[in-house]
């Protein structure tokens, strides 16, 4: 196994959801055809994109047997990461996504995890992830590259920021026959708009060549981690705070609606629990600080949350059927139930400013930590910010921060 990678991170289907589709792994061909790009049927126009820009990011990562410090410490970077790209003005939405691969004969060749704003359904996935399988060197890079680009229901707006980071420390496979090569599946990319930029764990100089000539190809940007590291991970005197009361504002939740909104809310709701009790305290903190953002609301509340559509007008609460009624809400006379939801709105507003006030806290002690150990312009973190700042530039995103968040 290789050693600690500290590294990136992926995600989820539509709000609330997640859709992760297998490859066979005994399939011998993609399983996808060949896509002439003239043809290629793109999802509706996602309403959000009129409200705040987009931001669309799949990570492509290698999952076999060497990537295992690369998937362990993914689990605990995902918040980073997601604050990172929010940090942008004006505040965009973002929506997040993976292909994991690893090679034929292996227990799966991809699995696919779709764009979704819900990023706590995205690391909940992303725990059950491990490394295994590969061994040959070589790996299923030209199929995952062809998926992440066909499979992906990317938005179709002009003026979203989409991208796609490949991540891995081995070469693609060229000897498949029926195979699409990397270089077909990076020209379509490159024609609706979406980056592709290439991460290389490790010194490996087969890798380097089809590396970089990715990211060439894609009009992205090619850079190297040292395999034993790369990013900053610090824990902070705030974290264990952080993470306490991030539990406490996702009891501030009330959802309603149809049984099946009801049924996806749940998942949303189980999600979320096992955030709780199987990520570290650390990885915990940094969902606390994502979440209470103008951006992280989305993956905080999800779709149908009660409080948040009465207190912005969106919902007259006595337009809302009893059975759609959250549980605690429904056996409560009218006015009980207003005053249920002004406390708990109250509620969630005191837990979001105390929130924001160790976040600011947790991210100078970072800050002063890093300095006092010579800065971490070289570090993995630094170096997606710096592609992303790039890359969302002539979309109108501003990164005006002194750096990535940690």
């Amino acid at each position: 196994m290789k050693t600690k990678l500290i590294a990136l991170v992926f995600f989820a289907a539509t709000a609330g959801t997640v859709a992760l589709y297998p490859s066979d792994p005994d399939a011998v061909a993609v399983d996808t055809p060949p896509v002439d790009p003239t043809q290629i049927l793109l999802p509706p126009a996602d309403p959000l994109a009129n409200e705040r820009p987009l931001v669309e990011v799949v990570f492509v990562l290698d999952t076999t047997g060497s990537m295992g410090g690369l998937i362990q410490t993914a689990k605990d970077k995902i918040w980073s990461i997601a604050s990172t790209m929010a940090s942008a003005r004006p505040a965009p939405e973002i929506r997040i996504g993976l292909v994991a691969y690893r090679d034929r004969g292996d227990a799966y060749v991809t699995q696919v995890v779709d764009l979704s704003r819900d990023i706590d359904s995205i690391q909940a996935t992303l725990m059950d992830f491990e490394a295994a399988g590969g061994g040959d060197g070589p790996e299923s890079v030209n199929q995952a590259l062809h998926e992440a680009i066909h499979r992906i229901s990317w938005s179709r707006d002009p003026d979203a920021y989409k991208v796609v980071f490949l991540v891995g420390d081995a070469p693609p496979h060229l000897d498949y026959r029926d195979d699409v090569q990397y270089a077909e599946s990076v020209a379509v990319a490159r024609q609706r708009g979406i980056a592709v930029n290439a991460v290389q764990c490790g010194e490996d100089t087969g890798t380097t060549v089809h590396w970089q000539r990715i990211a060439q190809l894609g009009g992205g940007t090619y850079f190297r981690v040292d395999q034993a590291g790369g990013a900053v991970a610090i824990a902070t005197p705030f974290d264990s705070k952080l993470a306490e009361l991030s539990a406490k504002l996702d009891e501030t939740r009330l959802y309603y609606g149809t049984a099946e909104e009801k049924e996806a809310q749940a998942l949303k709701e189980a999600a979320t629990e096992k955030l709780h009790t199987g990520s570290s305290v650390a990885s915990r903190a940094r969902r606390a600080a994502f979440n209470a953002t103008d951006t992280g609301k989305s993956n905080l509340l999800g779709e149908k949350e009660l409080v948040e559509d009465v207190a912005s007008g969106r919902v007259e609460l006595s337009a809302v059927a009893p059975a759609a009624l959250p549980a605690p809400l429904q056996t409560l006379a009218p006015e009980e139930q207003q005053a249920l939801i002004a406390e708990t709105a109250e509620r969630r507003k005191t837990l979001s400013e105390e929130i924001q006030t160790l976040a600011v806290q947790r991210d100078t002690y970072l800050k002063q930590q890093i300095a006092e150990q010579g800065g971490a312009k070289d570090s993995l973190d630094h170096r997606l910010y710096d592609a992303i700042r790039e890359q969302a530039g002539p979309k109108g995103l501003r990164y005006d921060g002194d750096g990535p968040a940690y």
